[in-house]
């Protein structure tokens, strides 16, 4: 091992880590558009008490919570094989279990993880917007879908927004632990590249710069949004 840091190999590995981004924000993507329609609707059921759902959303929020995502991504990626090759032998059907892409472990894990967390986000949200809306909607003929769409949804999500901002980053930095699945992303390259010299101090040092660049413009473009929010619910109102 060489004294002090490669500053080329520092430049070079750059490179490397920033190709593992469309990964990142593919995998990021996907969870996202799974957690916010399930997070919303899981959310709903919390506001509104409805028995069997409530319980089972206060129950998986609690699991989520209470466990670390890689012990999550350690049991998904262990049992999904096993359920597999259970309903492969059973069912007998002519499967590769073990050809499987990584990255459909990760939009389970990260969908599942995310999902949780916006629950959260959208109960708390939909509680700052006052009951009597959804009445005076209704009292004049729009129906639960409209008035959430026109209404409530605008409304709570000035609120949530701040908060998806939040779960998005943290979704962002959370696939890092991809590369416990042999995920292909950011890490994962930057580290098989710091194999050959063992210069993972640089190595860490690049992951650490993508990561604070994608996470900043991914603020800044929720930033952008949220003003332009502001703006039409200042308009509106």
């Amino acid at each position: 091992m060489s004294e002090g840091l490669n500053f080329q190999f520092l430049v070079d590995t750059f490179f490397v880590a920033l190709s593992g981004v469309p990964i990142t924000l593919f995998v990021t993507a996907v969870a996202l558009l799974v957690a916010l329609p399930l997070g919303f609707l899981l959310a709903l059921t919390r506001i509104n008490q409805i028995p069997i759902l409530n319980r089972f959303s206060q129950v998986y929020v609690s699991f989520v919570r209470g466990t670390p995502i890689i012990i999550q991504i350690f049991i998904v990626y262990a049992s999904v094989p096993l359920i597999l090759t259970a309903m492969t032998e059973k069912y007998n059907w002519n499967f590769k279990i073990y050809e499987i892409n990584p990255i459909w472990y990760a939009f389970i894990v990260f969908s599942f993880s995310t999902t949780a967390i916006l629950i959260e986000v959208f109960r708390s949200a939909l509680s700052t917007v006052n009951k009597g809306q959804l009445e005076a909607a209704q009292s004049v003929g729009l129906t639960n879908f409209q008035a959430y769409r026109r209404i409530i949804i605008p409304q709570a999500l000035v609120v949530a927004l701040p908060n998806i901002c939040t779960a998005t980053v943290n979704l962002i930095k959370a696939t890092s632990l991809g590369y416990a699945m042999s995920l292909q992303e950011i890490t994962l390259k930057a580290k098989v590249a710091a194999n050959v010299g063992y210069n993972y101090v640089e190595a860490y040092l690049d992951i650490f710069l993508v990561y604070i660049i994608l996470c900043s413009l991914v603020e800044y473009g929720f930033k952008l949004y949220e003003k332009r929010l502001r703006k039409y619910q200042y308009a509106s109102s």
